[in-house]
């Protein structure tokens, strides 16, 4: 749970959560990202799928998976050999839709 400090106008958050959802929305920054996790919205997928999914290599798609889960905005699962890579969880979708919804007004 967060803390907030308050003010007349509402929460602040603290110096380090500001610091931590600006980190957050540099990820957003990036059109592949943003690709990536749209792609996944559908469920989960291998790099293989993906890449082929957004016509991109697999190379450029595990640099760019790599720096979401840092962000923690995927998770991940094995199966054998293969990864499989999903949202990680509806906190995910729902900032996709909001910043579509928000751009189209």
């Amino acid at each position: 749970m967060m803390n907030y400090k308050q003010d007349p106008f509402g929460a602040i958050p603290t110096d380090e959560e500001v610091y931590y959802l600006a980190e957050l929305f540099k990820v957003f920054a990036d059109s592949t990202r943003i690709r990536i996790l749209y792609a996944l919205s559908g469920g989960e997928m291998c790099v293989m799928e993906i890449s082929q999914a957004l016509n991109m290599s697999q190379s450029s798609i595990s640099h760019q998976l790599r720096v979401l889960k840092q962000s923690r905005l995927v998770k991940f699962r094995r199966d054998g050999r293969t990864i499989y890579y999903s949202l990680a969880d509806h906190h995910v979708r729902t900032m996709l839709s909001q910043g579509l919804e928000h751009i189209s007004e």
